[in-house]
């Protein structure tokens, strides 16, 4: 009989070392129902074991792919999990390939990165260090500019920048001393180039 579940063990060596040591990866025969073969080992599982914890929510085999879905580990850490279907010649199933990758990093890192960029809704800005701060003023608004688009300055293409510049234009920007050497350096153009911009804005018939 052949043991198509072998050509898969190399498989699941190669996904767990490239994700180690973040990641296990199992592989069920659904023939035995125990696993074959397990790929730097997270949970507390041995090759032989009893696999119907893991295949018995399984309730249709028809994808080729199940998931991502959550679990927990033995001890208590959350996954992230995917199953590939295996089948044998006939496209009949045979066995699954499943990656448990430990998130718990990935959460707490996450909430720090929260905690970390988390301000006090009512603190305003220091007014000593931001009266008639132009330049945080173009800032924030080239952010803003850019969260709306989904893009960044690189990625820019011209009617987009003179977009920009016509709202920089709207906020009485360009007529503060300065302001113009300002934009073109944060939008990394020539003050030439920036000009030519903003003298489309302002007379579209050119």
């Amino acid at each position: 009989m052949t043991d198509f579940l072998a050509a898969f063990v190399p498989v699941a060596d190669a996904i767990a070392a490239v994700l180690k040591p973040h990641a296990e990866v199992v592989i069920h025969d659904l023939g035995t129902g125990r696993i074959r073969h397990i790929a730097n080992r997270l949970s507390r599982r041995s090759p032989g074991d009893d696999s119907l914890n893991d295949i018995g929510d399984v309730t249709a085999l028809d994808d080729a792919v199940i998931g991502p879905y959550p679990k927990t580990n033995a001890d208590g850490r959350p996954m992230k999990s995917v199953t590939a279907v295996l089948r044998d010649g006939r496209r009949k199933p045979v066995g699954m390939l499943c990656i448990n990758i430990d998130v718990s990093m990935f959460e707490a890192m996450h909430a720090l990165s929260k905690d970390f960029l988390r301000f006090a809704e009512t603190a305003p800005r220091p007014a000593v260090l931001f009266r008639e701060d132009w330049r945080e003023e173009i800032n924030d608004l080239v952010a803003a500019f850019l969260g709306e688009q989904g893009s960044s300055l690189a990625a820019l293409d011209i009617a987009q920048r003179e977009s920009l510049v016509a709202q920089l234009d709207e906020r009485g920007l360009f007529d503060i001393r300065h302001a113009a050497n300002y934009i073109a350096r944060v939008l990394g153009v020539s003050r030439a180039t920036l000009y030519k911009s903003l003298k489309r804005v302002r007379d579209p018939a050119l």
